[in-house]
């Protein structure tokens, strides 16, 4: 039996739908992300969950209670807000505590599972700082110790390293995932950040107009986007329509074969060669050319339309050169009739 299920769930802000008909199941244990971008009903659906938003219809099920209806304050689930939401006038240490003292548990109890919390998010020694005193990631790190102190079925996380800086977010990944694994913890994440979720999840649930596009692993989401939105959102910038053996944009035509039937191709600009004019699937002209540390991106004007490829540090085409661009089929995901691959 899943630990978390989602069943017909539609929810809506007014008279405006934000989620509909969405269906959603989660083992014991796993982490799984809700990714998408703004506006796409990923947290929406986690304020459900949550017991923050009353659903139009549907059910959700937790440990096999349906708790649809149910109090937020009684629904035993952990949060961690993007703005942590700690109190300021409160050390780490009583932050912590916070939501033992409103479950009245004694003292003895609650200073035992304050100090594992925090030592499991490697908070010792900083026990009675005020959140002013302390980083923003030692911030998060008290938001996530008081959201497992309670030791709860089921700890929800909303964009919670998006105020923090590029190494620290990286940072916190790791020890979230850590966190996750130690405890077997069953965690929803929302996110709009690819790799984030990418580098967390079991797997990854992409939501489009609150509904969900594709529901598999990091690698299944990555490798093979289920629908042209999953693939543009994942980074293959160049979708091609194909049929009839060919690339198709407008009046535009090149032949291209394929081992199987697709609607359409996508590459990640990484997987395009640039090439000498001549060599390649097409030819055209850099239209711009971008330093990226590993590799210069280029952007070609073609008669398919512009498309973005790649070429080593050393490459010559400047601004206006004709080249040519590789579109291999090998390197590219393949979309089949009606958005499923």
């Amino acid at each position: 039996m899943s630990h978390l299920t989602l069943e017909q769930l539609n929810l809506a802000y007014g008279k405006a739908a934000a989620v509909r008909d969405l269906d959603l199941a989660i083992d014991q244990g796993q982490l799984v992300s809700l990714l998408g971008p703004s506006g796409c009903g990923k947290t929406t659906t986690m304020r459900a969950v949550a017991g923050l938003l009353p659903p139009v219809s549907g059910r959700i099920r937790l440990a096999g209670e349906d708790i649809t209806t149910k109090p937020a304050h009684r629904r035993d689930i952990g949060l961690v807000f993007q703005s942590y939401a700690l109190f300021p006038h409160l050390s780490a240490r009583d932050n912590v505590a916070f939501g033992l003292k409103l479950r009245k548990r004694p003292a003895a109890e609650i200073e035992r599972r304050v100090a594992a919390a925090l030592a499991s998010v490697g908070l010792q020694g900083f026990e009675a700082r005020l959140p002013a005193n302390l980083s923003g990631g030692q911030q998060q790190r008290v938001a996530v110790a008081r959201a497992i102190v309670i030791e709860p079925r089921l700890l929800l996380l909303d964009e919670p390293l998006s105020n923090l800086d590029a190494r620290l977010r990286v940072e916190m990944r790791a020890e979230l995932r850590r966190i996750q694994r130690e405890l077997g913890i069953t965690m929803l994440y929302v996110t709009h950040d690819q790799e984030e979720a990418l580098s967390l999840s079991d797997r990854i649930v992409v939501m489009r107009e609150g509904r969900i596009e594709q529901d598999g692993t990091p690698e299944a989401v990555y490798h093979r986007p289920a629908t042209a939105f999953v693939a543009a959102f994942m980074g293959y910038q160049n979708l091609l329509a194909w049929r009839d053996g060919a690339l198709h944009a407008g009046d535009a035509r090149v032949p291209l074969a394929l081992p199987r039937h697709a609607s359409h191709l996508a590459w990640r600009p990484e997987h395009v060669a640039v090439v000498d004019a001549g060599r390649g699937t097409l030819d055209g002209r850099v239209g711009a050319r971008s330093y990226l540390g590993e590799r210069i991106e280029f952007l070609v004007q073609t008669p398919l339309g512009a498309i973005k490829g790649s070429g080593a540090l050393d490459s010559p085409w400047l601004e206006g050169t004709s080249v040519g661009v590789v579109l291999d089929p090998a390197r590219a995901a393949l979309i089949a009739e009606g958005g499923r691959a």
